[in-house]
């Protein structure tokens, strides 16, 4: 193959994979349109918005289409007529049928935020977290009719920190795949082909989409374990506990160890030192009482919000 550019199809929507798309754009590789999300209403005021991979596109002139499906025949000519090269895909929102993800010359790569098989799904990144991984990455696949189940063209590792929260993880891992993408499409436009290592079946585990019901607190848990729910949780569905009786998000806290005589939720100070399960405790640090601003645990207990006249 020669050094010619490829002509590539960007499939994506929210700022995950913007950064891919701005990487693309800043390369020598011609990117002939982009497939989002439609706008929808976001906010309080419920304005109708375009995807950040959309904003991003129109900014660069970039042709943007936003099928709400891609199982019509119709859609599916309107995708192969774009004779693309490839087509890569980073948290687009719809799943790809054969059709679409036979119809460029060398298929769709997708841009996975975890080291498949471990953690497919749709949310790998808050998964890794709140499950206590060591380590996470990104896989570049090639994209079959499975969920996240393609074989493997790269990765590349992250080391999770005790104190990373999905947020910290989520853009570094942009920035990582964004990288990797490049490379493996250098990659191809060198060798003409992509070697791809098929995935071991036996080692996936799932990262379901998220629920409210995720971020309720159960104190009877380790303290170390409702911290990396916190940091894995926030900003969204946000974590709740009850604290003195009354319902508190709470944004930032320190597990400690430490054996204490008490029930499970039970605040011991001033310091916002709560009891937890396995003999530890939780410093809250930083907390949202309902319908107000976040603060830290001195501010709450100072305006009234936290009561420890029972502690």
């Amino acid at each position: 193959m020669s050094d010619k550019p490829l002509n590539v199809i960007f499939m994506g929507t929210p700022d995950f994979a913007a950064e891919a798309l701005q990487r693309l754009i800043e390369s020598d590789h011609n990117i002939v349109c982009v497939y989002s999300q439609p706008p929808r209403p976001k906010g309080r005021g419920h304005k109708v918005q375009l995807s950040p991979v959309h904003a991003l596109a129109e900014q660069h002139n970039i042709p943007v289409y936003t099928p709400k499906t891609l199982k019509t025949e119709e859609a599916q000519q309107e995708f192969t007529s774009h004779e693309a090269d490839i087509a890569i895909v980073a948290a687009y929102g719809l799943l790809l049928p054969k059709a679409v993800l036979d119809a460029p010359k060398y298929g769709c790569l997708n841009i996975h935020a975890s080291l498949l098989p471990r953690w497919r799904g749709a949310s790998p990144i808050q998964h890794a977290i709140w499950k206590g991984d060591r380590e996470s990455g990104v896989t570049i696949m090639q994209m079959d009719e499975g969920l996240d189940t393609g074989p493997m063209i790269a990765k590349s590792q992250v080391i999770l920190r005790d104190d990373m929260t999905a947020s910290d993880l989520h853009d570094i891992l942009a920035r990582e795949g964004a990288t990797l993408v490049l490379e493996v499409l250098d990659r191809l436009v060198e060798n003409g082909v992509l070697h791809a290592q098929h995935q071991d079946d036996g080692f996936s585990i799932y990262a379901p989409l998220l629920k409210k019901a995720d971020g309720i607190i159960d104190w009877e848990c380790n303290a170390i374990e409702i911290d990396r729910q916190i940091r894995a949780l926030n900003p969204w569905p946000g974590v709740w506990g009850e604290i003195g009786g009354k319902r508190f998000k709470i944004l930032k806290a320190s597990p400690k160890v430490m054996v204490c005589d008490g029930a499970c939720g039970q605040i011991l100070d001033k310091d916002g030192h709560v009891i937890c399960g396995g003999d530890s405790t939780l410093q809250i640090l930083e907390l949202q009482p309902e319908g107000k601003k976040s603060m830290d645990f001195k501010s709450a207990l100072n305006g009234g919000y936290i009561d420890l006249s029972g502690a």
